[in-house]
């Protein structure tokens, strides 16, 4: 099963929740983490692999056989794999292949696909559209943000849920997101500092905040 988290503005927490789902998953069942972002490593507390990752996939064509995904993966955690980006642009022409291995692995695999739309990298923008649109479930994570929501109508993919992080102080509300949005709300994750010490102390793989992980154990 494939799921891919995207967003329309930065600093939305998409590769946070994108890490806890992974983790999560993990928990029931052997599960891989893809990072089109590149930030999936500092998140987990890693250091970045050495591995040609997604991107070095990618540009090597189709001479490099489909089961080179499962080489460059590295473990960050019990049951679950890194698919890391890799350095360099990320190449569209496989990107369709890409998408089919990962949406029929055997193993549920969560990706980053990072900020959608006015992107400084179109072709990054092609790779992780491909992923979305091919996505068993396509997560828009999202703050209640006036910015936010005006993007949503012109991204170029739909989701088919949200997780909103709610923060004191939007004037927005979780409600207001799905009437703008349209489509169910999977999660509402409140703004802790718990998890922002987590992630600076590079411990979110081996102790996921319990405020993180109550928010998001039914979208897992």
């Amino acid at each position: 099963m494939l799921i891919a988290c995207w967003s329309v503005k930065g600093g939305a927490g998409t590769t946070v929740v994108t890490a806890a789902l992974g983790l999560l998953s993990a928990r029931r069942a052997p599960t891989v983490l893809a990072d089109l972002a590149g930030d999936l490593p500092a998140a987990l507390g890693h250091p970045e692999p050495a591995s040609p990752g997604i991107a070095g996939w990618l540009a090597a064509g189709p001479g490099v056989p489909a089961d080179a995904l499962g080489r460059i993966e590295v473990e960050v955690a019990p049951g679950l794999s890194l698919l890391p980006r890799g350095v360099g642009a990320l190449h569209p022409s496989r990107a369709g292949l890409l998408a089919a291995l990962l949406d029929r692995s055997s193993r549920p695999t969560v990706v980053d696909c990072g900020r959608i739309g006015n992107s400084p990298d179109p072709a990054g923008d092609m790779v992780a559209t491909t992923i979305i649109s091919a996505a068993r479930r396509s997560i828009l994570v999202i703050r209640p943000c006036y910015m936010a929501l005006r993007r949503v109508s012109e991204a170029p993919v739909r989701p088919s849920a949200v997780v909103v992080v709610q923060e004191p102080g939007r004037a927005l509300t979780t409600a207001d997101v799905q009437q703008v949005v349209r489509v169910p709300v999977l999660a509402e994750v409140v703004v802790d500092p718990t998890v922002a010490r987590a992630v600076d102390a590079g411990v979110l793989a081996s102790r996921l905040p319990r405020s993180l992980a109550k928010a998001l154990s039914d979208a897992a």
